[in-house]
């Protein structure tokens, strides 16, 4: 069992690196193809992107991976039911979107949004698909399949941003064409991922079961409202700043733009390697759930703290590289020294967040994703509520970024203390 978290985790990491350098090498390209006001677009997008990307794939796939990783349910049942949520969530979603990109718009007084706001339908129901499918393969230990479709993505994508982006002038038709190209690299994706089903194992007309539909909802609704409410967060916060900073006197280009550099630049630098943790959090799920059936609690404490120590040292060594060579970074990755100035207040703070994913995934494992959605709420009501004090101080952008990092100190603690109550409980 320690052998197999080691060579999966091993192997998720080695994939996200590649996906990483790939995935930069994809920035790299896009910011010198877009100017600073087409960043601001792309970021106030991803918010509401991000928020159906969390509706569609309903966590499906770490429902999946604990089902089939139990080895008590039918695998084909397993699949084809989460299909049947898939289609289901994928077309209320488009459709909900679809009433709401207006309203959006106009909630974040820039009508340049509703296009690339529009094209996100596009991507969506295949994100939902493919979550679904890889579910299974992380279920099954099988983390090279995923890796290798996540490779193939980001090829695709690179091919596409290189041969049509920089023939496109337009700023909103440039971030319509970034999102949109998402539909084809998730398709590349679907079709890589199914090259390694077994014929025997995933079979669409295999009867549904509404026992085991029940039980892929019983843990993805609660774990999905606990990362949703997080994402309805990240889906207001453009929308909250910039109508407060607005009323306080600070013009739209500024809030956009300011914006834009936090969260294209800076906190994409501080979450860079971001893929160790997000490997760890996704091979510890097997593995846990699997012993927790089986009461082995001695061994699970022992690999919770081997997972907390290696976050730790991952955030902690990344941390000491960024601060000295923060301008260097800048302007290799993304050619901007914007953002300087934000780095050296956020960084420390951002040690914490390497630690978020991974106890995340061990407190759903235990079933406490009620613990999680509580934290969740309450980070929220405090990050908003000193949105809300800051910018009638007229601290700017800082109105912005001292509820962030305060967000996640609060949400790591909360946490950190169900957690340990939880294992010492054993």
């Amino acid at each position: 069992m320690k052998n197999k978290f080691i060579k999966n985790t091993f192997i998720l990491i080695l994939g996200g690196f590649i996906t990483k350098l790939l995935g930069m090498l994809i920035k790299i390209i896009m910011t010198r193809n877009i100017s600073d006001t087409g960043i601001s677009l792309y970021m106030l997008t991803l918010p509401t992107y991000n928020l159906f990307i969390t509706i569609m794939t309903l966590n499906l796939s770490t429902s999946i991976s604990k089902l089939v990783s139990e080895n008590k349910k039918d695998t084909k049942q397993i699949i084809s039911s989460s299909f049947v949520i898939s289609i289901i969530i994928s077309t209320i979603g488009v459709i909900l979107l679809l009433i709401l990109i207006k309203p959006i718009t106009l909630m974040l007084h820039n009508n340049k949004l509703y296009y690339p706001l529009l094209t996100t339908i596009l991507s969506l129901p295949f994100i939902s698909f493919s979550a679904c499918i890889k579910g299974y393969f992380f279920g099954k230990n099988k983390m090279y399949v995923v890796v290798i479709s996540n490779l193939a993505e980001q090829l695709i994508k690179i091919l596409l941003f290189i041969l049509i982006l920089p023939k496109i002038n337009n700023n909103i038709l440039a971030v319509s064409f970034i999102i949109g190209s998402n539909m084809l690299s998730e398709i590349v994706a679907i079709v890589t991922l199914s090259l390694f089903i077994p014929n025997n194992k995933i079979n669409l007309r295999s009867n549904i079961d509404i026992n085991i539909i029940i039980d892929l909802l019983k843990i993805s609704i609660p774990s999905t409202l606990s990362k949703l409410i997080g994402v309805i967060s990240y889906f207001f916060e453009p929308i909250i700043l910039t109508n407060l900073l607005l009323i306080n006197g600070y013009s739209n280009n500024y809030i956009s733009y300011e914006y834009g550099i936090i969260n294209g630049y800076v906190i994409a630098l501080l979450t860079l390697p971001s893929f160790f943790t997000n490997a760890i959090s996704t091979s510890i799920i097997p593995l846990i759930s699997n012993a927790y059936s089986n009461k082995q609690y001695k061994y699970i404490k022992k690999k919770i703290i081997q997972v907390i120590i290696l976050s730790l040292i991952i955030g902690i060594s990344y941390t000491i590289l960024v601060i000295p060579n923060k301008e260097l970074l800048l302007n290799l990755i993304y050619n901007t020294d914007k953002g300087i100035k934000y780095i050296n207040i956020m960084a420390i703070v951002f040690i914490l967040l390497y630690l978020e994913g991974p106890i995340d995934s061990i407190l759903l494992v235990f079933n406490k994703s009620k613990d999680l959605l509580k934290t969740s709420i309450i980070t929220m009501i405090i990050k908003f509520s000193l949105i809300a004090i800051f910018s009638f101080l007229k601290l700017g952008i800082y109105s912005f970024i001292i509820p962030v990092l305060i967000d996640i100190i609060i949400t790591v603690l909360l946490n950190s203390i169900k957690l340990i109550k939880t294992i010492n409980s054993f």
